[in-house]
């Protein structure tokens, strides 16, 4: 660590740091969270002197080895509160109330104990124990009754919750003002476990933007990449203000509300709910969606008579199995959720940010710091307490949002900025660059969901060229998703005779780009049909619009020879939609083109098909048609003119970027395609 850095934080935050390895190598040995350990390093260990850190760990280790329950050795600790008449007890704790006995009851994750009895005053004073479980340091008491069968004899006499006693939230931001952008940045992600040396400027930002959902209220984030990027990590080891919900069935008492019992659920207890591995929910109760719908666009929702309000931030977190090219390409950055949830484009509408998780390399064992950051209980406080406060209008002074951005593009991109301004400027300093550096990146998270939703919900999300005026200069500047700008589908400039792009209903009903190549070589009139693999119907298609040429050829072109050469005409399916509905017609351009060695005009897109007798079949979803080929890579379209009072139903911004060219007939059509007047 470079020793300004060092000074600084030492000067500034004493007794508030603790060297990271200190933390690795005693997590080997016991499993628990880390903020747990570090709770107990800035107690003993939280200094630079060598001889002093030493002494620290071996306290911590002491203590750890005599007090933190192994669910292994549970029965001999059992035995040692009997034997001893007490005994003080390091375990995640949860507690319930036993209405038939009108007593709070703690149960002990790793002790197995149940049933426990516990004053009130804790979960009065801490309400997370009511709500998954805290780590706590509990003197324990073993009082047996002959007479009192009922109750536990193992009773919590003292409890003290594992987190920070008080935090100065102004001496904080004092803190902050001594250190640059770049230092401040490497201090919070050395305080979160990781070497920043490691990391690029865009991995760096992409790791705090993890913990926008811990310094921002109601922010929902979703983050799907490969395994081994420590997507998980954050939401479980990091903060005693998160909770980690893995995979299985979640129900909405669970969740929200539980109805009998009159209590708040998840969400009311944890600043942070995180599901892990999102493949895995099971939401068989139709209203757990609806509801969390209904949560994640306003922070509250209804249950029984009235509507309550919480403020936990909502983390979706799994696996994408293969490239984000072939899934681009074939479906959808959403796949790997349920089906319920990967469908209903409102559920998904309502995600502030799409963390692109393949950008983030897999984890090596130099990823993980050893160098000075803050106790991570420390910074789990700051981050609750600046929850309080919001940066949400730091973008006005100098910026406006622009005009494709609707409400709830507005509330995500202005919530996202708020958060990673807490994060890198918690101290309020910042001006012009800073703050259009962070709107940059944020736009860019929200627009991959909407480039997403676009594929899911058609026109309804075309508004996706998401972007920012700048006032001072009335410039207005695009942002853009990487993976977006990946090759087209439909390349520029001109191909070859015989290739031909098109979009079309495909077999699922889905949408798609297609492209068709043929072969010609000299024999006796022979066509065959590939790439449709088993589908009948589709090689019929094909096959009447090669009888439609041969007996409508010489009004098109008297070179044209149908009988003295073969036909290979060979489909590709480029967005994984199932064989094309509209086949017909493509079929003819290629044959025509190849037969007269003549491509076709570059960047063109058919659209529409013919029958068996030539007559034209105009398109029933123009508009999503167009946006297809558009995002294909075409800036030519070729539309039938049954089509043009559709037009109309197109929004005006998709229409100018192509150059629409209309036909009346096949022959027209062909004329058209091959740009011949």
């Amino acid at each position: 660590m470079d020793q300004v850095i060092l000074d600084k934080l030492v000067a500034n935050f004493p007794g508030k740091i603790v060297r990271k390895d200190l933390t690795k190598k005693i997590k080997e040995g016991a499993n628990v969270p880390v903020y747990v350990l570090e709770y107990l390093l800035g107690m003993y260990a939280s200094s630079l002197d060598e001889q002093l850190v030493e002494k620290g760990v071996e306290n911590v280790k002491n203590i750890l080895a005599r007090n933190y329950v192994r669910p292994d050795e549970a029965e001999k600790v059992k035995a040692k509160i009997r034997e001893n008449g007490g005994y003080t007890v390091i375990d995640k704790v949860s507690v319930s109330l036993n209405e038939r006995k009108d007593q709070y009851e703690a149960e002990f994750s790793n002790l197995g104990l149940s049933a426990v009895r516990i004053s009130e005053e804790y979960p009065k004073k801490y309400d997370r124990l009511l709500g998954g479980g805290i780590w706590c340091i509990v003197q324990m008491e073993y009082w047996f009754d002959e007479n009192d069968q009922q109750n536990s004899p193992f009773i919590a006499r003292k409890v003290d919750p594992i987190q920070m006693p008080g935090l100065d939230i102004e001496e904080f931001k004092r803190g902050r003002a001594a250190f640059t952008e770049k230092e401040w940045i490497d201090v919070v992600l050395r305080s979160v476990g990781m070497e920043p040396t490691q990391f690029d400027e865009r991995v760096k930002w992409l790791h705090l933007a993890r913990l926008v959902p811990l310094i921002e209220n109601n922010f929902n984030l979703c983050e799907l990449g490969p395994r081994g990027t420590g997507k998980s990590h954050i939401y479980k080891e990091i903060s005693p203000n998160s909770i980690l919900v893995s995979g299985g069935q979640t129900t909405v008492a669970n969740l929200f509300y539980n109805m009998a019992r009159r209590t708040m659920g998840l969400v009311g207890m944890w600043d942070t709910v995180a599901f892990d591995e999102v493949a895995g929910i099971n939401v068989k109760n139709g209203d757990l969606i609806q509801i969390m719908k209904d949560y994640m666009a306003s922070g509250s929702f209804a249950r029984g008579k009235e509507e309550k309000n919480a403020s936990a931030s909502m983390v979706f977190v799994g696996n994408i199995n293969q490239s984000v090219d072939v899934i681009l390409k074939t479906s959808n950055l959403f796949e790997p959720f349920p089906e319920k949830m990967g469908t209903d484009s409102a559920f998904l509408d309502r995600i502030h940010c799409y963390l692109p998780g393949w950008e983030i390399p897999k984890y090596r064992p130099d990823f993980f710091t050893n160098d000075y950051g803050f106790i991570t209980d420390y910074y789990a406080e700051v981050m609750r307490e600046l929850r309080k406060t919001t940066y949400s209008d730091a973008i006005d002074k100098y910026f406006k949002l622009g005009s494709q951005l609707n409400q709830r593009d507005t509330v995500a991109v202005k919530k996202m900025v708020s958060g990673l301004i807490k994060l890198v400027y918690p101290h309020g300093k910042f001006g012009k660059k800073e703050v259009e550096k962070v709107l940059k990146f944020a736009i860019e998270m929200r627009r991959r969901v909407k480039e997403q939703l676009k594929k899911i919900g058609g026109m309804e999300f075309f508004d996706v060229n998401l972007s920012y005026i700048d006032l001072e200069e009335n410039h207005e500047e695009y942002v853009s998703v990487p993976e977006q700008g990946s090759g087209k589908l439909i390349p520029e400039g001109s191909g070859k005779p015989g290739h031909i792009y098109s979009a079309s209903i495909g077999t699922s009903g889905r949408i798609g780009a297609f492209k068709f190549e043929t072969q010609m070589v000299a024999g006796n009139g022979k066509f065959k049909a590939t790439g449709l693999g088993s589908d009948s119907g589709a090689k019929e298609k094909a096959d009447s619009a090669y009888k439609y040429l041969n007996a409508n050829a010489v009004t098109i072109n008297s070179s044209i020879s149908m009988i003295t050469h073969d036909f290979v005409f060979n489909t590709q399916d480029l967005n994984g939609v199932g064989n094309p509905i509209f086949l017909s017609l493509p079929t003819m351009i290629a044959l025509c083109s190849v037969s007269l060695n003549k491509p076709v005009v570059a960047s063109m897109a058919v659209l529409g098909d013919i029958t068996i007798g030539g007559t034209l079949i105009r398109v029933t979803n123009l508009a999503d048609m167009m946006q297809v080929a558009r995002d294909s890579g075409a800036k030519k379209i070729l539309v039938p003119m049954a089509n043009a009072a559709d037009l109309a139903t197109v929004p005006p911004e998709l229409m100018s970027t192509f150059n629409i060219i209309f036909y009346s007939t096949p022959e027209d059509a062909v004329f058209k395609a091959l740009g011949v007047e």
